[in-house]
């Protein structure tokens, strides 16, 4: 974990704090990263429910329900398998915000279409709309999740404002 995720992290359960809300986590590729930058900082049982770690389909399905229609037809690796993970975090858990992530850290894994790199995220909130993204880092398979850590909770700290 660099120093910047811990910030980033540390800043995310003061805004939670402020508001009185909890996060959860689905995460694939980053294998709890982003739940275990969360839970460094002291305290973080305030504004942090639960981390689901879904790395393989069936976990997406059987956790987070993440349909085997969406799986097959967009695969593990898009946008609306990353909207469909932080609907079932929201879902199957007690945060008023989520966040997912799945991706392709490599080194193998990658496809034409989907290079290595590749990392799909969402956000959302109770009540509010879902927002996605995905980006292609650089790097080995340490910096990808890094940068998706690094990404994730940057992402949710623009989406609570």
């Amino acid at each position: 974990m660099t120093i910047d995720n811990e910030a980033l992290a540390q800043r995310l359960g003061d805004k939670l704090r402020d508001l009185e809300a909890v996060v959860a986590t689905a995460e694939s590729c980053t294998g709890g990263g982003v739940a275990y930058c969360i839970t460094t900082i002291p305290g973080s049982s305030r504004w942090f429910d639960r981390g689901f770690v879904t790395y393989t389909n069936r976990s997406k399905r059987e956790m987070l329900g993440v349909s085997t229609d969406i799986l097959a037809k967009f695969g593990a690796v898009s946008e609306k398998t990353a909207l469909a993970m932080a609907a079932g975090a929201l879902q199957h858990s007690q945060a008023q915000y989520v966040l997912a992530i799945t991706g392709i850290a490599g080194p193998g894994g990658g496809t034409v279409e989907k290079p290595v790199g590749t990392v799909c995220f969402a956000w959302a909130g109770t009540g509010r709309d879902v927002i996605s993204k995905t980006v292609v880092f650089s790097g080995d398979r340490s910096a990808v999740r890094q940068q998706s850590v690094q990404t994730a909770l940057q992402g949710m700290l623009d989406f609570i404002r």
